[in-house]
């Protein structure tokens, strides 16, 4: 089964990028075709300095393979290396309603969050259905709230089968992320880089600790029982907890005895433990870049052996050559 997801190069990657797609990703590497893209193009409605898209991007990439990502069993890419993207969000575009796009939620959501209200922006679903549909997915691992573009996809695909009457594209079923995938940020909202809550995957130890340590807690006595409804603390406590330890995590606040400042410093050790390994490797990418650049550029040549021939006979059908 081929399964495609991509991730934006959009800042640091957070531990709840992690629990909520990338450890998944590796999952499904297993038994499955895997094709995984940097969406550098996607980021462009949002970052708009070159050299930090270009380092974010390089780091995303770093980030992938230190968490587990095999090049050899799975194709990892920079969205923009594949040209025929571009190609095909336009000959899509010219199939797409501006119904279908001003009924996506995204859109509204984001322009609530203060973003400027471009094209790119507007149309960035048809740029998405180009990535699901250039390479053949069967399967898109989306969240609960993503799960409308893979639909929108799927009807922009119908509407080019009508079109030109002929059946091209593969029509792309969800993959429905588990419910770990909401983890809570240090303030107690859904972790987000736009509410500055998150926990960095990859940041300096001493930052980390610092920003664990500032978890908001109540002023439950450290003798008296802590209310687990509403904690960050207790939600992250049971994601991060090693399976003989968590049953400590639910003494800890049923029977009190033990301050949120202890909970915090084991909280900090078990995710040293958890991604100690994944930094170690990290810096020794980080050191060097040519080598991921290379299975950047390996995994860009593997895609396009899906996406030309496709192409071809997509430029046929509607007149190009």
């Amino acid at each position: 089964m081929r399964i495609l997801s991509g991730v934006q190069p959009s800042g640091v990657l957070h531990i709840g990028n992690y629990f909520g797609a990338i450890r998944q990703f590796i999952e499904l590497q297993g038994d499955n075709e895997c094709y995984y893209f940097l969406a550098d193009l996607h980021a462009l409605t949002t970052v708009h300095d070159g050299e930090e898209l270009r380092r974010n991007t390089r780091e995303l990439a770093t980030a992938f393979l230190a968490l587990g990502l095999d090049p050899e069993r799975s194709v990892l890419y920079r969205q923009s290396d594949i040209v025929e993207i571009p190609e095909l969000t336009w000959i899509l575009s010219t199939v797409t309603s501006m119904g279908l796009l001003q009924r996506c939620h995204s859109y509204k959501d984001k322009v609530a969050q203060g973003l400027v209200p471009s094209h790119g922006l507007f149309a960035y679903p048809v740029l998405m259905a180009a990535d699901i549909l250039i390479v053949s997915s069967d399967r898109v691992p989306v969240g609960k709230d993503q799960k409308q573009h893979l639909e929108v996809t799927r009807d922009i695909a119908l509407s080019f089968h009508a079109r030109y009457g002929e059946e091209v594209f593969t029509l792309p079923e969800p993959i429905i992320l588990d419910e770990v995938a909401v983890v809570p940020g240090v303030d107690g909202r859904k972790m987000s880089k736009s509410y500055g809550n998150t926990i960095d995957i990859f940041g300096p130890e001493k930052a980390i600790r610092k920003r664990i340590m500032s978890i908001v807690t109540d002023s439950t006595p450290v003798e008296e029982p802590k209310p687990r409804e509403g904690s960050s603390l207790y939600q992250l406590l049971r994601l991060f907890a090693p399976e003989g330890e968590r049953e400590w995590v639910e003494r800890a606040f049923d029977e009190g005895g033990v301050g949120y400042g202890e909970m915090k410093k084991r909280l900090f050790g078990w995710y040293l433990d958890s991604f100690g390994e994944a930094r170690r490797r990290f810096e020794e990418l980080s050191q060097d870049p040519d080598e991921v650049e290379r299975v950047l550029a390996d995994g860009a040549g593997r895609a396009r052996e899906v996406v030309v021939p496709l192409m071809d006979r997509i430029r046929s059908l509607v007149g190009i050559r």
